[in-house]
């Protein structure tokens, strides 16, 4: 990073406000495992989640403070007591806590929801701060909704809070209602009027319901702000947060605009935002910024042609520093563990001996059923050998096999074989429209609660007609919103299916049971 480039600290939220986002839970293992990747990337702060929420949260934020280290870790409370107590019960081991206390401050949040006066919002706005400070040094005040709240009182909140003891005061978006130009004029009013806004920190926490976060959050840096609150592939509550991904690379590929930097470490994004996917079951879109599968490609000849002669015709920053193969390298089943253990870690992956050999067991097994082993697959075979599913906990299913009988005018049939804790379930279903129907069936039979197909859909990872399929469900219970995603890969299609089935009903009951 060049140092006379100013620096703005990353403030990560996929842990807390990404994992809201519609069947992106995770457990204590996944959220451990995505932490220990955020500081590699290089993150400043990691928020791990909002302890008072639930025991599940409150563990994971510990389990999270004891072993970070390199980031800060966060806590999320309101401005109650009892909120910023937990908060710090769960925090107290981290090398660099930070408590992060929130309290509405717009017209709307005061009238319907707190039903309190500015003064009074005021007095509960110092009074959560000062109690967080006198557990740790570092503090965080967001005044919620602050991109609707009339500015004469957001300058009064600010300046209260700040003189509480507040080292960061976030502006958060937390609708997504505001747009580049508002944002600015805000950061700006504030820098203006607060007369001790030079003690803290000026953050923001951008949403993406009008598709504005990322470019809100650098109208916000530009403005002056020095903290921006983002998530691994935008996750979060509705349409998302800013992207993490997004928003590091525009400061990045433009220094020359903005004249700011962050100390990520930009190779690690597209690992980073793979485990993510993985963990959470939420497919990254083809045409994603940055980390998408389409985000480097080109089809149109004149731009193949372009790219050919000088890549920078066509492309504003390289595949290879985010975190992408220069190459697509086709390896195949004559290749050997030398030339796997090269594309993987041009992949940005780094295995142990024990785990390369894992790997090439594994791709020798996809090369006997596929032609040509392409970077999606071997992707997949090492998000399965170092993601969690040797972590899972027992109340997890796993597939052994299945047998399948469909076709027209014939009545599908399937039976399953799953194991838990050593021991083997067999299951039998038939009927209904088609074979995936009747594995949803059968699996209805191995949980002892009602389980609803929200959503199905399969594609391939790769050309050929060999190429593995990858397959995602969506499942709901009944008397919840809340939606379990599931993911999985296959030359089989229909193992695809039948795997992202268990995966999903492997995440409601590791909720039910706290796992």
């Amino acid at each position: 990073m060049d140092e006379s480039n100013r620096k703005i600290v990353i403030f990560d939220t996929t842990l807390r406000d990404g994992e809201q986002s519609p069947g992106a839970s995770m457990n204590l293992q996944e959220k451990v495992q995505v932490a220990e990747a955020l500081v590699e990337l290089g993150v400043d702060v990691i928020e791990a989640g909002f302890p008072i929420a639930s025991p599940g949260d409150f563990e994971s934020v510990r389990e999270i403070a004891r072993v970070v280290k390199g980031s800060t870790v966060c806590g999320l409370a309101r401005c109650v007591n009892a909120d910023i107590d937990r908060a710090w019960e769960s925090l107290k081991e981290a090398e660099d806590p930070r408590i992060h206390v929130f309290l509405a401050t717009s017209a709307i949040h005061r009238e319907f929801k707190l039903r309190m006066t500015q003064e009074e919002i005021i007095a509960r706005a110092v009074a959560g701060v000062e109690r967080a400070k006198g557990y740790c040094a570092n503090v965080e005040f967001s005044p919620e909704d602050a991109c609707r709240t009339e500015i004469d009182f957001l300058c009064k909140v600010v300046e209260a809070t700040i003189a509480a003891g507040a080292t960061t005061v976030n502006i958060p978006d937390t609708v997504g209602y505001t747009t580049p130009v508002e944002m600015t004029k805000r950061i700006r009013t504030l820098i203006e009027r607060v007369p001790n806004i030079d003690k803290a920190i000026i953050s923001v926490h951008c949403h993406n319901d009008l598709g504005m976060a990322v470019a809100n959050s650098l109208a916000a840096v530009a403005a002056g702000a020095g903290q921006i609150e983002c998530a691994i592939n935008g996750l979060g509550e509705r349409a998302g947060n800013c992207s993490l991904e997004e928003v590091v690379m525009a400061m990045r590929t433009r220094r020359d605009l903005f004249k700011v930097d962050s100390r990520v470490v930009s190779q690690k994004l597209v690992p980073t935002s793979r485990l993510v996917s993985k963990v959470t079951g939420l497919k990254v879109p083809r045409n994603k910024a940055i980390v998408g599968q389409n985000a480097f490609a080109h089809e149109s000849g004149v731009h193949q042609d372009g790219v050919l002669k000088e890549r920078t015709t066509y492309e504003i920053m390289s595949a290879e520093s985010v975190g992408f193969a220069k190459n697509d390298l086709v390896l195949g089943k004559h290749s050997g563990r030398a030339a796997l253990a090269d594309r993987v870690k041009s992949l940005g992956f780094d295995l142990s001996k024990e785990r390369l050999d894992e790997a090439f067991d594994a791709f020798k097994r996809l090369a006997d059923l596929k032609k040509e082993v392409y970077d999606a697959d071997i992707i997949e075979i090492v998000d399965e050998i170092t993601g969690v599913k040797d972590r899972r906990p027992e109340v997890d299913w796993s597939y052994v096999s299945y047998d399948l009988k469909s076709g027209v005018g014939e009545e599908p049939s399937v039976k399953i074989v799953l194991s838990r804790g050593g021991e083997e379930r067999v299951v039998e279903a038939k009927g209904g429209n088609g074979p995936v129907r009747a594995m949803f069936d059968a699996i209805q039979k191995v949980v002892d609660f009602p389980i609803v197909l929200k959503e199905f859909k399969i594609e391939a990872m790769s050309g050929g007609s060999d190429a593995q399929g990858d397959a995602s469900a969506a499942i709901g219970v009944p008397n919840s919103t809340k939606t379990y995603l599931g993911r999985a890969a296959s030359t089989d299609v229909f193992e695809a299916a039948l795997k992202a089935l268990v995966d999903a009903v492997n995440r409601v009951e590791r909720e039910r049971v706290g796992a």
